[in-house]
């Protein structure tokens, strides 16, 4: 069995609002493996974006703590940073510049010198097959190569975890798919670990190792797709969809609010 590569324990999250206390993350224990692909699962307002953002030192945490990458959360956020990738659900280039010079400006971040640079940017080009598209500015792109565009970003210091969050949302079949192909990829050659969110669960059922599915600030159940759906589904003839309203009694799976607020659906 392969280490772990992010711990946490009764990680936690509140905000304040007009309404009072909101307990958008309840205590989250988690365990995510060496190149394990984890889908991260949860219906409106069940804390995943919460808990993500945390992770990804965006959010800080209000109770219990988190390592990644063998950095601590809250004592060593700079060092989190640096061992892994994040690609949101917007993506973040700018619209103006070539691909080239937006891969080569998030190297040069990375403090890579300029022929690591350049060297960098050729291979991730070819891995993540932008080799034709280089020289073009990011608004021409498609959806499919604009999001190839933010993972290559992401990967250009070779993270160990990569986090990406509903990474195929409004991609049309054939994009979906050929990043579907690039996830499997990243897991199989580099033992890249990859944290997923999607609200597709045929997405999470293709591609994720195991299931974590969130609901009410906290973990509701966890497991391969298989063994929720003998365990909450009835047997393994179930869907996961059916699996998933059996766990949290609700249908949808889409993103919560982002402010920790909960929606309601």
């Amino acid at each position: 069995m392969t280490s772990p590569v992010l711990l946490t324990s009764r990680l936690a999250r509140t905000f304040e609002t007009k309404r009072g206390t909101v307990e958008a993350v309840r205590g989250i224990d988690l365990t995510v493996r060496r190149g394990e692909i984890l889908g991260f699962l949860g219906p409106n307002g069940a804390g995943k974006t919460t808990t993500l953002r945390m992770l990804t030192t965006l959010l800080p945490p209000t109770s219990g703590s988190a390592t990644v990458a063998g950095h601590d959360l809250a004592r060593d956020p700079a060092g989190v940073r640096t061992k892994i990738g994040y690609v949101a659900q917007s993506g973040g280039v700018d619209p103006a510049v070539s691909v080239r010079e937006e891969l080569t400006t998030q190297a040069r971040l990375y403090r890579l010198t300029k022929p690591q640079a350049a060297a960098r940017v050729a291979e991730l080009a070819d891995e993540l097959g932008l080799g034709d598209v280089m020289e073009r500015p990011c608004a021409t792109l498609s959806g499919g190569q604009r999001r190839r565009l933010d993972i290559a970003m992401a990967l250009t210091h070779r993270p160990g975890i990569l986090f990406l969050d509903e990474p195929t949302t409004g991609l049309d079949p054939g994009s979906r798919a050929g990043l579907w192909a690039l996830i499997r990829r990243l897991r199989d050659t580099s033992g890249t670990t990859v944290f997923l969110t999607t609200h597709y669960l045929d997405e999470a059922e293709a591609l994720a190792d195991r299931l974590v599915i969130v609901d009410h600030g906290g973990i509701a159940a966890e497991g391969t797709a298989e063994e929720l759906k003998i365990r909450y589904g009835g047997g393994p003839g179930a869907t996961l969809q059916e699996t998933f309203i059996s766990i949290t009694g609700r249908g949808t799976v889409t993103g919560d609010s982002g402010t920790g607020e909960p929606v309601a659906v």
